[in-house]
């Protein structure tokens, strides 16, 4: 009997790189950033397909870390059909059409019943996103509630132009940061499926930086994409303000560091990440030191320091930092790290929020600033940095915004 596919598994993962400029918000366009890797098979019939290999991994910095992320990758896949088709083979199902079917069908009603629960009209919004060189971003939205069809209709006319820098994010990126955010003040219960996504519609303008087009940066996409919440959550906080919060910190700030030891091999880090403070809710103050949306967790520094000839001289919370209001922003945090070299070393740092701090709602205090120095000095790029041994990055990072007034 002919054997059918009756499912496909996907996994994400951050590779150490992808070749190209490396982590980072410097690359001057896609093609510097890195490979850009046709749909093609890694494996043919239980075989490494070894001319795709051999391509990928001739042009990575760390090989080994490479070809081990792929076959994590691999196994990932593999678990999870075995599982399936246990399932399948417990209930007696030949494949999976049917239960598909009936959940997307419910998780669409179950949406569209909690749109129509909304106050029907139209509610704009906007937030502000400054980076480290100075420049600033304006994410501009307008959200349509329609009661009658159980619709919502988010258009980011108005938003910035494509930026310079690698941070600008492609329209599938802005599509699942949208949805995400209304699922999670309607009715985050709701699975997450084709049928939930439906009656929550999306418009960006082409070339923004919300909708980039070729060959436009954008490695750095989480910068924006993470922020973008911080504007649209506070269009959902004029139909459902018990639901939603003040702006938080936005994106994490994310490191990578290279250099050579001092017998002269090289070194890469793996991106390490660091969150500040988010926004508070109405009942409960917001998240110290946290990654949101995403809930992304931080390498732990022990980890960092096996890694690499990285030391930290600090990690604690921003005392302070946090707004005020009936219930207080999050906590950011304040990191000092140093490389244990004689030889120069680099850092690729993305920052945000330097200048402009999240705001409050309902009459909430804005959280505190955020800060990138380097020996006490603030760094003005978004660049890679050329380092020297016993130089000092210190971050602090930004507090959320409070909610409602003291």
């Amino acid at each position: 009997e002919k054997e059918v596919p009756i499912a496909y598994f996907g996994s994400t993962i951050h590779h150490t790189d992808v070749g190209g400029y490396g982590i980072g918000a410097g690359g001057r366009d896609c093609f510097e950033e890195g490979l850009w890797i046709p749909i093609c098979k890694l494996m043919k019939e239980g075989q490494r397909n070894e001319d795709v290999w051999k391509f990928i991994l001739s042009n990575v910095r760390q090989p080994d870390h490479m070809a081990g992320d792929l076959h994590a990758q691999m196994a990932s896949g593999e678990v999870g059909a075995q599982r399936l088709l246990a399932l399948c083979e417990n209930h007696g199902m030949q494949d999976i059409e049917d239960l598909s079917d009936e959940i997307v069908q419910r998780s669409e009603e179950a949406t569209r019943a909690s749109i129509k629960e909304l106050k029907a009209g139209s509610y704009a919004s906007s937030a502000l996103l400054d980076l480290a060189d100075g420049s600033k971003i304006d994410i501009v939205c307008s959200m349509k509630v329609d009661t009658q069809a159980g619709e919502i209709i988010v258009d980011y006319e108005g938003t910035s132009e494509a930026s310079p820098w690698g941070i600008n994010v492609v329209e599938n990126y802005t599509h699942a940061y949208t949805t995400f955010t209304v699922r999670s003040v309607l009715n985050p219960d709701i699975p997450n499926n084709f049928g939930s996504l439906k009656p929550i519609k999306m418009r960006a303008p082409k070339g923004s930086i919300v909708n980039a087009v070729l060959p436009q940066p954008g490695t750095a996409r989480h910068v924006v994409g993470m922020f973008l919440p911080n504007a649209l959550l506070k269009a959902l906080a004029q139909v459902k303000p018990e639901s939603s919060m003040a702006e938080g910190s936005g994106a994490v700030w994310t490191m990578q560091v290279n250099g050579t030891h001092e017998d002269g091999t090289p070194f890469i880090t793996a991106m390490f990440t660091y969150a500040g403070g988010v926004g508070a809710r109405e009942s409960k103050p917001g998240l110290s030191a946290c990654s949101y949306p995403t809930g992304v967790a931080a390498v732990p520094i022990e980890v960092v320091e096996a890694s690499a000839p990285i030391y930290f001289r600090r990690k604690e919370l921003r005392q302070g930092s946090g707004g005020g209001g009936a219930q207080t922003g999050g906590l950011g945090q304040t990191i000092e790290f140093s490389v244990d070299t004689d030889n120069y070393w680099e850092l690729n740092a993305v920052t945000s929020r330097l200048s402009d701090p999240p705001q409050g709602i309902f009459g909430g205090d804005s959280g505190a600033s955020g800060s990138f120095q380097v020996n006490g000095k603030s760094v003005k790029t978004q660049n890679r940095i050329k380092l020297e041994a016993g130089d000092v990055i210190r971050l602090d990072l930004p507090g959320g915004g409070g909610y409602g007034e003291s």
